[in-house]
């Protein structure tokens, strides 16, 4: 038999290769060691977040006259507008617990914040992007900057708030002291949902126009500058936004102490901090396609 008709008979009694196949070993699979990595990142990255805030602060009034003027105004010529409203009875809003001036300025203070701590989290994988395709750095550090700014913000315009709880004679009780707790649980909510948006708005610019929009309409389904109705189908919008038991039990801790829906709050508090944890996951493990895309 000749050596061609013997090949075929020794390659039968061949074993077949064993298939090998490798696929990515996902963090998700180890998330004791995900959260660990996490939490460690975050303790670490409090120096890069300080260096980042201060930029951004000083970036933010460079080139400025008024300088720290611009977060005063905002809230106020609000207030103003809408007072001059009620008052000549162009727009029916209802009766406030307080002054109404204090009662818009002072919403329209939480309810900025609300949105400014959003909008800067949502763009924190912007401004992560370029750093990160050239250094290890931890991505925490971004969060906690933009985070920073918008408490910054929070506290000076606090200080023309203070002055109109003086002139117009607004008595608080001893529940604003534990205000900061709700105050909290608000930026958290706007922490945790803007990072959940943060890696599409990186990857779409329609996601930033829409929810320009959106936050206008939000707006209006939120009881800040009309005290929060209890009947009708408005009432239920109103009630079924989760801002509104956030940014009312603040209101309400730092004015009359009386929390009209301590329910309502605490489950909303509860999906907050759900929502940043998972949120914080979400943008962790986002980060490396976007850099990769860059």
């Amino acid at each position: 038999m000749s050596q061609a008709n013997r090949q075929p008979t020794r390659d039968k009694h061949k074993k077949p290769l064993p298939v090998v196949v490798y696929e990515p070993n996902s963090r998700v699979r180890h998330p004791i060691k995900l959260l660990q990595e996490m939490w460690y990142d975050l303790l670490a990255s409090r120096e890069l977040a300080w260096q980042l805030f201060q930029r951004d602060i000083q970036s933010q009034y460079r080139q400025s006259i008024l300088g720290v003027l611009w977060i005063f105004i905002p809230p106020l010529v609000s207030a103003v507008g809408l007072t001059f409203l009620r008052e000549a009875r162009v727009l029916n809003l209802g009766d406030t617990p307080i002054p109404y001036p204090v009662y818009v300025a002072l919403s329209m203070t939480l309810w900025q914040t609300f949105i400014q701590v959003f909008n800067n989290t949502m763009g924190a994988a912007r401004s992560a992007k370029g750093m990160l395709m050239k250094l290890n750095v931890p991505p925490e550090a971004f969060i906690l900057s933009k985070v920073s700014q918008t408490l910054f913000n929070f506290l000076i315009q606090l200080i023309p708030i203070f002055f109109l709880f003086v002139w117009f004679k607004v008595g608080v009780t001893w529940t604003i002291l534990i205000a900061p707790v709700a105050f909290i649980h608000l930026i958290l909510f706007g922490t945790g949902l803007g990072l959940i948006l943060s890696p599409f708005s990186c990857l779409y610019g329609d996601v930033n126009k829409a929810i320009s929009f959106v936050t206008r309409l939000w707006l209006f389904v939120t009881p800040v500058i009309y005290p929060q109705p209890r009947e009708g189908f408005w009432a239920i919008l109103v009630k079924i936004n989760p801002v509104t038991p956030l940014l009312v039990t603040t209101r309400d801790l730092a004015t009359t102490g009386e929390i009209s829906n301590v329910a309502g709050f605490w489950i909303a508090s509860a999906v907050a901090i759900i929502l940043t944890l998972f949120g914080w996951i979400f943008y962790r493990l986002s980060l490396p396609f976007l850099v990769e895309r860059a």
